[in-house]
């Protein structure tokens, strides 16, 4: 694939060009006062600027970097990161070249809004085609998975899946196992040579267990022998509770445990006022109209209070009070028959009908940003359970506590990656819990941002795992 995958990227590159002068020309239609005294070549030489400065710009922001199995709000995000690195310098050069260059602060905002809008809807396009190819099988890598352990499990289970990532798995090898859900075995590991002679493989995933590291380290050596792309799959639960980076001294491999983003005390107060900003914002936008129509809505259609308040646990395991609207009928029992957590299910018949829509929505969740306001919540982070599940899963699900060392959020990057409703299936709470912790080892602003923006097309389009 990766000759026709590159066919791909090519284009998103190019593409970038006429976009720039497009976005150019429409602002010059809308503005054209603006623009009319200035001389042709001055025209010339803005686009011929812009546009160096836009491909110089995306060599540090990476837009171009392969993101086919990731979500589109993550391209948005990094298309928005470079837009903003492209304003900081057009504007610092237009402004030392203000004589040639006599733009009005409207040409130049409706140039950045239309850069970005084209920009956003193109790679869009590119992006849908691309999964187009790949459903006809017109476009895939074609993969090769030696070793039969739980990350490689996961990792066969979630190509077959998301099949639009592009990745088509030919086979396994492992010296014990002869099935795995179904993927084709083609022998032990010591096959590897042969197999790569004789079928055409993309690209080998070693997962071996990390204890045969001479056996690995055999496998790159054929995978080098034969041009092969090679990837090292590690145990997916060993690595996720531990912020790791890989680095070298000199030319020796380096693991390094480093602290989480969110001890810096300056991330902290990016966290923070990003928080209170963003509530407050929603607070004004929101609250003073749709706040109350939801509370009116509820008290009208079903007995009982306006508000739902719920013991969960917060930063450090400490009690907080979760506010949201009442979706259920009043007096719905939290612990079922057995004991055991009584987690909303699909046709709850606990949930009201306005409940129904105020949970597939999420706007139940609204009154949580009262919670972010207080400080005991963020907007973002690991979602908060309530008491009983907490003390039903601590010691049944593996470092399940250690997403309680940040504040818990309304959204969180287990929500928008599916992970969200019931929690009975075996194993759904452990993944819930390991993207929860994948989400507090890397965290960046710009992690946030994302996990915002698909929350948000999550609810325009829907959740199916939203009752």
């Amino acid at each position: 694939m990766a000759k026709s995958y590159n066919k791909y990227t090519i284009i998103r590159y190019l593409i970038d060009a006429p976009i720039i002068f497009a976005s150019y020309f429409i602002a010059i239609h809308f503005f054209p006062d603006n623009t009319i005294n200035i001389a042709p070549l001055h025209h010339a030489a803005f686009l011929i600027i812009a546009s160096s400065i836009w491909y110089i710009v995306t060599t540090f922001s990476k837009l171009y970097g392969d993101r086919r199995s990731n979500k589109f709000s993550e391209e948005i995000i990094f298309i928005v990161y470079t837009l903003i690195l492209f304003t900081i310098l057009l504007s610092s050069i237009a402004f030392f070249l203000h004589n040639f260059f006599k733009f009005s602060n409207e040409f130049f905002l409706s140039f950045l809004l239309l850069l970005f809008t084209l920009s956003t809807l193109t790679k869009y396009i590119i992006r849908k085609l691309m999964h187009s190819a790949i459903y006809q099988g017109k476009l895939y890598d074609s993969i090769l998975i030696v070793g039969a352990t739980p990350a490689a499990i996961d990792m066969y289970e979630t190509i077959n899946k998301y099949n639009y990532y592009g990745y088509k798995c030919v086979g396994f090898l492992d010296n014990e196992t002869t099935k795995l859900n179904g993927c084709p075995y083609k022998g032990k590991v010591h096959l590897l040579n042969e197999v790569l002679q004789h079928q055409q493989v993309d690209e080998v995933v070693i997962a071996l267990p990390n204890s045969q590291t001479n056996k690995i380290q055999q496998c790159i050596e054929i995978c080098d022998y034969h041009s092969t792309k090679v990837r090292i799959l590690p145990d997916f639960y060993q690595y996720t509770s531990s912020a790791i980076q890989i680095n070298n001294i000199g030319i020796v491999p380096v693991i390094n445990f480093r602290s989480l983003p969110l001890d810096k005390i300056e991330n902290q107060i990016l966290k923070r006022s990003f928080d209170i900003i963003f509530s407050v914002l929603v607070f004004i936008v929101l609250g003073f109209w749709l706040l109350p129509i939801i509370a009116l809505i509820i008290k009208l259609t079903s007995r009982g209070p306006v508000f739902f308040k719920q013991e969960r646990w917060g930063l450090n395991n400490e009690r907080i009070i979760c506010y949201k609207f009442r979706s259920m009928i009043a007096d719905s029992k939290d612990i079922d028959e057995k004991g055991f957590y009584h987690q909303a299910k699909k046709d709850d018949e606990r949930v009201t009908g306005f409940g129904k829509f105020l949970r597939k929505t999420n706007m139940d969740e609204l009154p949580q940003f009262w919670n972010v306001l207080v400080g005991n919540m963020s907007v973002v982070g690991p979602r908060p359970h309530p008491t009983p599940l907490n003390i039903q899963s601590m010691h049944t699900i593996d470092n399940y506590m250690l997403r309680h060392i940040i504040l818990p959020g309304i959204t969180g990057w287990a929500q928008v990656n599916g992970c969200r409703g019931e929690t009975r299936i075996p194993g759904s709470m452990q993944k819930r819990v390991n993207f929860d912790l994948y989400y507090i080892h890397r965290w960046t602003f710009w992690l946030d941002c994302q996990i915002i923006l698909q929350t948000i097309i999550n609810i325009i389009r829907g959740d199916q795992n939203a009752y």
